[in-house]
């Protein structure tokens, strides 16, 4: 297929969550790009963007890092708003609503409006997850066993590479079968569809799962950002107030992009990248 030239877009929102800064398996490279190339006048960060949790394990926090929350910390100069929802690994950040942090407002969960006037919940989620909220110690290990499937998925991405087989992702294929083994994921979009009901809002936006979707639960308007080290997606709102689900692996493989290095062992090509 040939590449076309990527332009910049403009959105009224964009909601991103997920990132896991200072984790190995965060997609900086494919961040930096999409945020290079799309504007908004509100950005939100529906938690989970700093990766407390694995920067408490191991410090890991190579130069991308401080490349993506510069990029965010220009976009703020510049006139942006940002908030900043944390989630249960920048839960550390929960300590501080209504702080802003050059430029970065944090909060613990906003109503947004959109253009044509519908009211959605935005929060990260993990209040509403069973597991992280009564079992963390199995929480932790359930977090210990995704960072092992990641190399897996390494490796086997080499593999089916080198085959001349498409890209698929294990670690993402291992962790759904997980949660579809308890009902998890079904069970948590209707929770927190209940918690938009009791807020009287037409819809819910959300992240922790790391499973972009965005469908009518009951007359709830239910939105997942998914996440940026599987999927790398984002939420854009346009300025009529219609929103699409925006999967940056697919539209890099397409365009002409300013790609940066991925990281070590964690080379992408175009047919991986689709």
């Amino acid at each position: 297929m040939e590449t076309g030239k990527m332009e910049t877009k403009h959105f009224r929102t964009l909601f991103i969550s997920d990132v896991h800064l200072g984790s190995k398996a965060a997609r900086t490279d494919f961040l930096l790009d999409f945020l290079r190339y799309h504007e908004a006048e509100t950005i939100v960060l529906v938690g989970d963007i700093v990766d407390g949790w694995r920067l408490k394990r191991s410090w890991y926090w190579p130069q991308d890092c401080n490349d993506v929350v510069q990029k965010l910390l220009r976009k703020a100069r510049k006139g942006t708003r940002i908030i900043y929802i944390p989630g249960n690994h920048d839960e550390f950040l929960r300590s501080f609503p209504g702080v802003h942090f050059g430029g970065i407002e944090v909060a613990d969960r906003i109503i947004h409006e959109t253009a044509d006037g519908r009211k959605y919940l935005v929060l990260h989620g993990d209040q509403f997850d069973v597991v992280v909220r009564n079992i963390r110690l199995l929480a932790y290990l359930g977090d210990w066993a995704y960072d092992a499937a990641i190399v897996i998925n390494i490796g086997l991405a080499a593999i089916r590479r080198k085959l001349g087989l498409p890209y698929w992702s294990f670690s993402a294929w291992a962790k759904l079968q997980v949660k579809q083994a308890v009902n998890f994921i079904g069970e948590f979009q209707n929770v927190v569809a209940d918690e938009a009901r009791r807020a009287e809002v037409d819809g819910v936006i959300c992240g922790h799962i790391h499973h972009a979707v965005m469908e009518d639960i009951d007359g709830i308007h239910y939105v997942n950002t998914g996440d940026w080290v599987e999927s790398c997606t984002a939420i854009a709102e346009h300025m009529d107030g219609s929103f699409e689900l925006i999967t940056w692996r697919q539209v890099a493989a397409t365009a002409q992009v300013h790609a940066l290095p991925a990281p070590e062992g964690r080379e992408i090509s175009a047919t991986q990248a689709a």
